[in-house]
């Protein structure tokens, strides 16, 4: 069973002292070529500040992130469960998360990154500034990932909940398949109309996430996962095909 995450914007500092990126310490070492080839890409860019600016999006205040890209292979590392901070991973909360939920997260949940493409909940990352709308000048991202990350998560044997934005889901989408899904976070009004949600979608992705964790259940296939979310307090159904509609 795999939840795969979306990234967030934003990151949190610091990590383990002395340690630094090494990619083979990250999981689906297949990646590993389209991981240097997006990190040689990122730091060309990074080398003129304005020109990283404007491929990255960045404001005024946002300047600190091109020397974080900079010092991406010096910089220390943290698991990408704990790196990435916002509101979804705030509700997450992995800080509060006990080893036997933790271990369940390492094998169960995989972040969608645009530097290292999918990656392992506990996998070691430095601190990073890229989004799937990133423009770099000699790298487009879409074409970069998407046949990679496609790829591996096709060779997953088990339930895919696909729980990222549709940006990342378009650097590599998850397969088609009975037991796999992508989840849409929305709620009902009381004449049964559903509406798809912005920022409760983020809080109630990582709420879910973290019940999964808190369950450790491996669910077989998405008619068990569908049985289950009611006794964690959600209520999953299909939507369309390929589709699962979390209603909070």
């Amino acid at each position: 069973m795999f939840l795969i995450l979306p990234p967030s914007e934003t990151k949190r500092d610091g990590g383990v002292a002395e340690s630094s990126l090494d990619l083979a310490a990250l999981s689906f070492p297949e990646l590993t070529r389209e991981r240097r080839a997006a990190l040689a890409a990122l730091a060309r860019v990074s080398r003129n500040a304005t020109t990283a600016a404007a491929a990255l999006k960045l404001g005024p205040t946002q300047r600190f992130e091109i020397d974080r890209n900079r010092n991406i292979r010096h910089s220390p590392v943290m698991p990408a469960i704990d790196r990435y901070t916002g509101v979804l991973y705030d509700a997450l909360d992995a800080a509060s998360l006990g080893a036997p939920e933790r271990g369940f997260a390492g094998r169960h949940v995989v972040v969608h990154s645009a530097l290292f493409g999918l990656v392992g909940a506990l996998d070691p990352i430095p601190a990073y500034r890229l989004s799937h709308d990133s423009r770099l000048p000699d790298l487009v991202l879409r074409r970069h990932w998407a046949t990679g990350v496609s790829a591996r998560l096709a060779e997953h044997d088990g339930v895919v909940l696909d729980l990222r934005s549709e940006g990342y889901v378009a650097l590599g989408p998850a397969p088609v398949r009975p037991d796999a899904a992508y989840v849409r976070v929305v709620t009902e009004t009381p004449d049964g109309t559903r509406k798809a949600l912005n920022h409760f979608n983020k809080s109630g992705k990582g709420r879910f996430t973290r019940a999964v964790l808190d369950s450790g259940i491996v669910h077989a296939d998405l008619a068990s996962l569908i049985e289950w979310a009611p006794s964690a307090g959600f209520r999953l159904t299909p939507s369309g095909a390929g589709v699962l509609d979390l209603v909070v």
